[in-house]
């Protein structure tokens, strides 16, 4: 293996948390909250910016380690689990209560996949299928988690 494929190996491991042979998906998530705690500290349409950047960067990742790798989505890629997170987290408060809900949250949609994550696992190949389902789990996460905060202030 040559070091640029090598280089992709260690990012789509998230620094070979991804290799870690029980829950390579939560050592994952783990790997992504200090990028979540720096995004917390700029403005929102700073770490925007920042995710849409790292979600088309983890899909060309995530494809290439497909093909390095030649399997479909092995679970030892975990670049989707870094970029779900973040999404999972982004504008909320970065505190204990909001990174342990934000992340209990995101495992669970990101395990149970609900419509329509599951069908667009299924449906779409290569890098996009890796990365699609968890960023859907982040989004469901983080509508959660702005729901709960609303009906806290509320009462």
């Amino acid at each position: 293996m040559n070091f640029r494929d090598k280089s992709v190996i260690v990012l789509a491991t998230g620094f070979f948390a991804g290799n870690i042979p029980f829950a390579p998906g939560t050592f994952g998530s783990i790997v992504g909250l200090p990028l979540c705690f720096i995004l917390s500290k700029t403005k929102l349409s700073v770490a925007i910016l920042f995710i849409l950047i790292f979600i088309f960067f983890a899909i060309w990742i995530s494809n290439r380690a497909e093909k390095i790798l030649k399997q479909n989505d092995p679970g030892c890629i975990v670049i989707d689990e870094i970029a779900g997170i973040m999404v999972a987290l982004l504008g909320l408060p970065f505190n204990t209560i909001s990174v342990a809900a934000g992340f209990v949250s995101f495992r669970f949609f990101d395990i149970l996949k609900p419509f329509p994550i599951r069908y667009m696992e299924r449906r779409l190949a290569g890098g996009a299928g890796v990365v699609m389902d968890d960023l859907m789990a982040g989004v469901y996460s983080n509508i959660v988690l702005r729901l709960i905060y609303i009906y806290l202030e509320r009462s």
